[in-house]
């Protein structure tokens, strides 16, 4: 029972306050909710150095948190603060050389182990931080406050609509994916379904903002909703595989009633790059 109400919390209070922050403060092309992407990013990339661990690829803390906000960190200094793509790369560049380099002066021990510090440090620049910075170039997007919430409703709806289908009409078909045993067949239609209505409604509701030429911009709102629902689900089971392979059950606890950074930003994190993807095959 307080896991369900720690879940509702987050869910009347958590993504008001987030879509609150998307629709009033958009200054600097959105600086503060790519703020909090970085952020996001830097602790989820700490949850998955501790997964990496347990199969011995090893990366400290600190560079788990440098590495994993940096891609998104030069993705907000580009739109929001401007900052050219030369310096960009530099940045960048010079950043990974440092990884690269760590252990030229190291002992032969720790030299053995480079390949893995290697691997887990290029794990951890890649996912979530890539993923997620996709959000941060929403803010380019005409309307991006529209676009940006239509995109985590798309989401958060499909992830708890999936959940209330899973607690209410999942019994007799979980299982069905080894990867996440406890998901329901129920909750995967369910939440596809949420994120296709979502799509279908914010379209028909906000019209002029969405103006496709190849399709009729409810059927293009619709397959919008179906990609980004399919993708957030899909992060989700991809997430649970990498727990599953490291014996452990959540990420973390810094999230009441869903584990980990890591377990809540899972379905957000896949299905950022297939929304902007495809928001720009469809409408543009």
């Amino acid at each position: 029972m307080k896991k369900i109400f720690q879940r509702l919390l987050i869910f009347f209070v958590g993504i008001p306050v987030l879509i609150s922050l998307v629709v009033f403060l958009p200054a600097y092309n959105h600086l503060c909710l790519n703020l909090m992407v970085v952020l996001a990013s830097s602790l989820g990339a700490v949850e998955f150095q501790n997964i990496l661990k347990q199969k011995k690829l090893i990366i400290s803390l600190t560079e788990a948190a440098i590495l994993g906000g940096l891609i998104p960190a030069l993705t907000t200094a580009a739109v929001s603060l401007g900052l050219n793509t030369i310096g960009i790369s530099m940045i960048f560049m010079f950043s990974i050389s440092l990884l690269f380099l760590s252990r030229i002066f190291s002992s032969p021990e720790k030299q053995d182990l480079f390949i893995n510090r290697i691997a887990a440090g290029f794990s951890v620049l890649l996912y979530p931080g890539l993923f997620l910075s996709w959000i941060i170039l929403m803010a380019l997007l005409p309307r991006p406050e529209l676009k940006i919430v239509l995109y985590l409703l798309t989401v958060f709806l499909n992830d708890s609509a999936a959940w209330a289908a899973g607690m209410l009409l999942g019994k007799g078909n979980r299982g069905i994916i080894p990867a996440s045993p406890n998901k329901s067949i129920a909750g995967f239609i369910t939440g596809l379904l949420a994120s296709i209505i979502t799509g279908l409604l914010i379209v028909h509701f906000f019209s002029g903002a969405f103006d496709s030429r190849l399709f009729p911009p409810l059927a293009a709102g619709a397959f919008l909703g179906f990609c980004t629902g399919l993708a957030a689900i899909l992060g989700d089971l991809g997430e649970s595989v990498l727990k599953r392979s490291a014996g452990l059950k959540d990420s973390g606890v810094i999230m009441p009633g869903r584990g980990g950074i890591l377990d809540s930003i899972d379905s957000i994190s896949l299905s950022a790059p297939v929304f902007y993807i495809a928001y720009r095959l469809l409408f543009f």
